[in-house]
C-alpha cells in the first residue's frame, strides 16, 4: 500500500526524522488559515499523487509570496499529471501540500527497504540525490551504495551508520542526525511494517542541517491487518477501481495494457502464463492470482473482473488444481459467463485435482470453451483465437 508524501512526513515526525514544516489542503479556501503557523512568505507547493516525477510535470512549484501561493494552487488543484509513474491517463490532484522553502547547499539519496533475498534490511545511499536512482545506477553504480544489516533489536549498530553514511562527506554534527534518522527509518520499518521508505532529496541545508525534503513510502499489504492506523492512510482516489474491486473478494489483480485476460492460481504459474503470452506475440491484459483455495463465488468474482476491462478481446485461464478443486472452477467460469453472456474467445487449461470432472461441466455446459491440454496449448489456441 502506498500513501501520499505529506503522510509518509508525518509517520517521519513521530519518529523524529528532521522534515519541513508543512500543511495538505483539499481546497483552495483553506490555504490562509492553514499557512498561518508557518514562517516566511517563500512556500513549495507541491500536487499529492501515488507517482514519481511530479515536478517535471509541473507538479511542484516554488511559491515567492502569499497571492502567487493562491495562483499556482488553483492551477494544480484538479490539473491532471502525467508523469513516467502515472501511465499515459495520468492522475488527477485532489490535494496539495504547502511546506516552508528550504535553501538547499546539497542534495542526497537515502532508503531503507525490506531485502527479500537475504531476509535483512538494505539502505541505499547516494550522493545523486533529486535525480532517478534507477538512471544513477545505471549510468554511474559508483554512485551508490548498499548496506544490508540483521533484523535486530537494538536497530543499526554504530559500525552499520558508519557505512551506511561512507558515501556522504557529513561533518561531527551531520554524523549525529544522520545516525537519529537512519536509526528512524529503521524503526518505521519494523514497527509500521513498511516495505520501502525512500529520502530523495534528503538535503543538506543552508544552515548546514540535514532535512528529508520528499518522502515515499510503501507498506505490506499483507501485514496491513494489524496496522489499522496505517489502513487509515489509504486514498482509494489513486488506486484503480477494479483492483478496488479485487481486494473486496481477497483476489490479487493488478491490471496490464493487454489484450488477453487471465485467470490462473499461483503466482509463479501466472507469471509463466503471463511469458508465453508474450512468446507468441500478445500482451497479458492483467495478473490475476484467485489463489489455492477459491470458492465458486470467488472465481465468479473473478471473471467479471477480467471482463471490465475493454481492452479484453480473449481470456486464458490456467488452473493447476491442488487445494483449488478444478470442477469448483469450472462451474464458476460456466456460471459466470451465463450471467455476463460472454462475447469473447474464452481457452481454459485444467490439470490437477478433479480436472476430468472439471473438464465435463465445461463440456455440458454447451458454451463456447475451447478447452486446452497444456499451457503452451492454451497460449497458442487463445492468441489464435483473438487474431
Amino acid at each position: 500500500m502506498n500513501i501520499h508524501e505529506h503522510q509518509a512526513k508525518e509517520i517521519l515526525k513521530e519518529f523524529n526524522a528532521p522534515v519541513s514544516k508543512g500543511v495538505v489542503i483539499f481546497s483552495i479556501s483553506e490555504i490562509k488559515d492553514k499557512i498561518k503557523n508557518l514562517k516566511g512568505d517563500n512556500f513549495v507547493l507541491k500536487a499529492q499523487i501515488h507517482a514519481g516525477g511530479r515536478g517535471k510535470a509541473g507538479g511542484v512549484k516554488l511559491i515567492k509570496n502569499i497571492s502567487e501561493l493562491e495562483t499556482e494552487a488553483k492551477k494544480m488543484m484538479g490539473k491532471t499529471l502525467i508523469t513516467h509513474q502515472t501511465g499515459p491517463d495520468g492522475k488527477e490532484v485532489k490535494r496539495l501540500y504547502i511546506e516552508e522553502a528550504s535553501e538547499i547547499l546539497k542534495e542526497l539519496y537515502l532508503s531503507c527497504l525490506v531485502d527479500r533475498e537475504t531476509s535483512k534490511i538494505a539502505f541505499i545511499s547516494s550522493t545523486e540525490g533529486g535525480m532517478d536512482i534507477e538512471k544513477v545506477a545505471k549510468e554511474n553504480p559508483n554512485m551508490i551504495i548498499t548496506n544490508k544489516i540483521d533484523l535486530k533489536d537494538e536497530g543499526p549498530s554504530e559500525i552499520d551508520v558508519k557505512k551506511i553514511i561512507s558515501i556522504f562527506n557529513f561533518n561531527d554534527k551531520q554524523k549525529k542526525a544522520a545516525t537519529k534518522l537512519i536509526k528512524s527509518l529503521y524503526n518505521i520499518i519494523v514497527e509500521k511494517d513498511a516495505s520501502l521508505i525512500e529520502i530523495n532529496p534528503l538535503i543538506i541545508s543552508g544552515s548546514n542541517e540535514l532535512i528529508c525534503l520528499d518522502a515515499k513510502m510503501n507498506f505490506d499489504d499483507n501485514a496491513i491487518f494489524r496496522r489499522p492506523e496505517i489502513f487509515k492512510l489509504r486514498d482509494l482516489n489513486e488506486e484503480d477501481p477494479t483492483e478496488i474491486e479485487a481486494s473486496k473478494h481477497d483476489l490479487a489483480y493488478i491490471k496490464l495494457n493487454g489484450s488477453i485476460g487471465c485467470m490462473v492460481n499461483g503466482a509463479g504459474l501466472a507469471m509463466a502464463t503471463m511469458d508465453i503470452i508474450k512468446l507468441y506475440g500478445k500482451e497479458p491484459a492483467n495478473f490475476l492470482d484467485v489463489g489455492g483455495g477459491a470458492s465458486k463465488e470467488k472465481v465468479a468474482a473473478a471473471f467479471k473482473l477480467i471482463l471490465s476491462d475493454k481492452n479484453v478481446k480473449g481470456i486464458l485461464i490456467n488452473i493447476f488444481g491442488g487445494i483449488m478443486r478444478c470442477d469448483v472452477l469450472a462451474q464458476g467460469v460456466v456460471d459466470a459467463v451465463k450471467e455476463i453472456n460472454l462475447s469473447v474467445p474464452l481457452v481454459v487449461r485444467l490439470a490437477g485435482t478433479n480436472f476430468k470432472e472439471g473438464k465435463e461441466i465445461l463440456d455440458k455446459s454447451k458454451l463456447k470453451i475451447l478447452s486446452a491440454a497444456d499451457l503452451n496449448d492454451a497460449a497458442k489456441k487463445i492468441v489464435e483465437a483473438i487474431k
